[in-house]
């Protein structure tokens, strides 16, 4: 990032802990300039303004990358300026993914957090090895371990599905005035997300879904976003 250089699209509201950090703060930071969508998000004011101002970076939600992807006017708008794109606040379909980068030339970066860890936990390297379907490794001094789904104290080894747990400077103290709940939500010290997922042998984490969306079926874990990765490769499926 040049200091001063970049340009970032706020299609998120600044309310919102991912617009907060990924473009309110990181713009102070960089001193970096803000074209803000008033008064909510337009899939034509969008493209509209990324082609007028070049935006260099822009954070969004799979939502919105897949309404651009279908726009029937966008191949009519320049999208080319964007060199950095910042996924969050859902797991991002690979169609999604593949089908902007091949729009704008940009990569798509997918990061994942909640808001109990303020909220960035982790993300795919802006300039390393970015691997599809995966959330990344951890943000500095952050440390992701997947731990059993029936025993949070007990990790379960590489490749295999557990309960996402997180530790770090970011990860909250607790839920206010609420501390059985903050009990539950902790173990050695690493707070639960409450999300499935596994990590590999590089150290990259994949989320594969939330424990109380998962599907017992015939004595098998069906978890939707599985489903979901297959019915968006069908040519009739827009979301």
């Amino acid at each position: 990032t040049e200091f001063g250089k970049e340009k970032i699209l706020a299609a998120l509201p600044l309310f919102h802990v991912f617009a907060m950090t990924a473009v309110m703060t990181l713009a102070i930071k960089t001193g970096a300039e803000i074209i803000l969508m008033f008064p909510r998000f337009s899939v034509e004011e969008a493209i509209h303004l990324i082609n007028k101002h070049k935006i260099t970076f822009f954070p969004a939600v799979p939502t919105i990358y897949g309404m651009i992807n279908n726009h029937p006017e966008v191949s009519d708008f320049n999208l080319t300026s964007l060199r950095r794109c910042l996924s969050g606040g859902a797991a991002l379909p690979l169609k999604i993914k593949q089908d902007f980068e091949s729009l704008t030339g940009c990569t798509v970066v997918e990061a994942y957090g909640l808001s109990e860890t303020s909220p960035a936990a982790t993300s795919n390297p802006l300039t390393g090895l970015n691997k599809e379907n995966s959330i990344g490794i951890p943000f500095p001094q952050t440390q992701v371990r997947i731990v059993s789904l029936e025993n949070p104290s007990e990790e379960v080894p590489l490749g295999e599905k557990g309960q996402i747990a997180i530790k770090g400077p970011q990860v909250m103290l607790g839920y206010w005035n609420h501390p059985e709940e903050t009990k539950k939500s902790f173990a050695d010290g690493f707070f639960l997300t409450g999300d499935v997922g596994y990590m590999d042998k590089d150290g990259y984490t994949f989320l594969v879904d939330r424990i109380k969306d998962v599907i017992i079926c015939s004595g098998f874990n069906v978890y939707p976003r599985l489903i979901e990765e297959a019915i968006y490769k069908h040519p009739a499926i827009e979301e």
